[in-house]
């Protein structure tokens, strides 16, 4: 092409379609269950940019695309894709005819202006029919750009690499890929019920939750009118910021105070803390039934604090029905920490509250609570009206996003009910009797 045509050409490029072109990893090995997970993962993607509009979700060979045609904010919609899980890496790209000539017009677009020491070109075909081989296709554009700008060719470590994937009927072209946070899409692995206290570990431990594609039912403990409302509102600072990653959640705020007033008056200092988890267990347990939960969740480090040996474990795993899953289990408190200071929840964890679980806490918990002697302490309380009462009173609120907040105030009349019939059934009294199954500490 001479330089006149090709100068026009490459001014052409201002009216192509970008667009976002996301890979995955994982879903990839599904085999047969894929298109679930593909489904889940475009309709998560469309979801997560509903307010930045135009913005159509298209499933192709190997990757998800999102046309940006008339979008006004490319940039905008790229940056929230950071926080959808099951994409393994994503890149603002342009759209062009899988011809020489209009690779190069879109190159000359990125580059022009910018400085790189060193790049290479990654060529990748989609279909084998294409004319030129992929390494054919990489001499010639970077032929292209070694005459356009001062740089050099370096295959191992360049400054600037720029990925054309060559389709049937288009090319996808970008410089900046980004990875993604992996994992599986939101919606696809069930539903848990986080338990979230106002500290680090717990929003840290929903997370991970949510990227094995589980959605999260948050339930919080708080202590008022003893103690200030404010761990209340780090909980819901907390679910607002979680909530970019699944787009909708329930906050339950369980009354705790008066149960463990009650819990004072007639267990020994030494195994308040485990009876007040195995309380927490029971409570948060029926709203994770009501909900359509399949276990529970909790920011359990081994070994962190005295609620947290393996022995007293054991003793709060007793009283639960369905499993526990404990992300953090084999992390510690600099790791943990350095999670939450990526996720953005570490700043609103840290401010300071009182929660339940300062609340009429022993100053020596015991470490290894034995079976026998924690039943003969809880068979001084009503623990069925215990339960009873911290779930009725619970309140739910709902959060959504990217659309703000909205206020609650309670549960829908069929969901309160939902709670307490899961707290008084049947399933309740038989459950009392079970041991031996697992569940998580609460407190974190």
């Amino acid at each position: 092409m001479c330089p006149r045509f090709q100068a026009a050409y490459i001014r052409g490029v201002a009216r192509l379609r970008p667009c976002i072109v996301v890979h995955y990893h994982e879903i990839s090995l599904k085999a047969g269950n894929r298109p679930l997970f593909l489904r889940q993962l475009a309709k998560n993607l469309a979801r997560a940019t509903a307010d930045l509009a135009p913005v159509r979700v298209v499933q192709r060979s190997g990757r998800i695309v999102l046309d940006l045609e008339a979008n006004e904010k490319p940039e905008a919609v790229r940056d929230r894709i950071a926080r959808v899980s099951g994409v393994a890496n994503f890149a603002l790209a342009y759209r062009v005819p899988s011809t020489p000539e209009a690779m190069k017009a879109v190159i000359a677009r990125l580059i022009d202006g910018r400085e790189f020491e060193s790049f290479r070109i990654a060529a990748r075909r989609a279909f084998k029919s294409y004319p030129m081989t992929s390494v054919e296709l990489n001499r010639e554009l970077g032929a292209f750009v070694l005459e356009r700008a001062r740089t050099r060719v370096d295959l191992e470590r360049p400054a600037l690499t720029i990925t054309v994937e060559v389709m049937p009927d288009e090319t996808f072209i970008y410089l900046d890929r980004q990875p993604g946070p992996g994992g599986l899409p939101v919606g696809s692995s069930g539903t848990v019920a986080a338990l979230l206290s106002g500290g680090i570990d717990s929003p840290v431990a929903a997370w991970r939750m949510l990227k094995r594609g589980c959605r999260v039912v948050f339930v919080h403990f708080h202590s008022v009118p003893y103690l200030p409302a404010t761990s209340q509102a780090k909980a819901r600072a907390l679910v607002d910021r979680l909530t970019e990653w699944q787009y909708h959640s329930r906050l339950f705020l369980v009354p705790f105070g008066e149960i463990q007033r009650e819990v004072v008056l007639s267990v020994p200092p030494a195994a308040r803390v485990v009876v007040y988890r195995r309380l927490m267990v029971r409570i948060a347990e029926a709203v994770a039934q009501a909900q359509g939960a399949m276990a529970l969740t909790t920011g359990e480090s081994l070994g962190q604090v005295a609620s947290q040996t393996l022995e007293n474990i054991s003793r709060i795993d007793e009283v639960a029905a369905i499993p526990v899953l404990r992300p953090l289990i084999g992390m510690d408190k600099l790791e943990i920490t350095a999670e939450a200071r990526r996720l953005g929840t570490f700043d609103i964890s840290i401010e300071p509250d009182l929660d339940c679980c300062t609340l009429f806490v022993p100053p020596h918990p015991a470490t290894r609570l034995a079976a026998d002697a924690v039943r003969a302490v809880e068979a001084r309380l009503d623990v069925a009206r215990l339960v009873r009462a911290g779930v009725e009173g619970a309140a739910c609120e709902a959060f959504d996003w990217p659309m703000a907040v909205t206020p609650g105030v309670g549960p829908p009349t069929e969901g309160r009910d939902a709670v307490r019939a899961a707290a008084t059934g049947g399933a309740s009294a038989e459950r009392e009797s079970r041991q031996g199954r697992t569940t998580g500490d609460p407190s974190q």
